[in-house]
């Protein structure tokens, strides 16, 4: 699961540097917004698997739980 949060991270980051360049040239605005919107829905999958609720738990925990791997 820590892989897979970890690339998630990495990919919005590539998505907003990858945006910014294209929003900088003519004729690729709506491929760039794309690119934006993308990377806001995966920072807020990453959100909502790692923000604790009120009881301190977490979805990653969780899952570790279940799955038998040590977290």
């Amino acid at each position: 699961m820590d892989i897979a949060l970890s690339l998630m991270v990495l990919t919005v980051i590539a998505l907003v540097f990858g945006g910014v360049v294209l929003w900088r040239r003519d004729g690729y605005r709506k491929q760039a917004t794309l690119m934006f919107v993308l990377a806001a829905v995966l920072a807020g999958n990453v959100v909502i698997w790692v923000a604790p609720t009120h009881e301190g738990k977490t979805l990653t925990g969780e899952a570790a739980k279940a799955s038998g791997t040590p977290k």
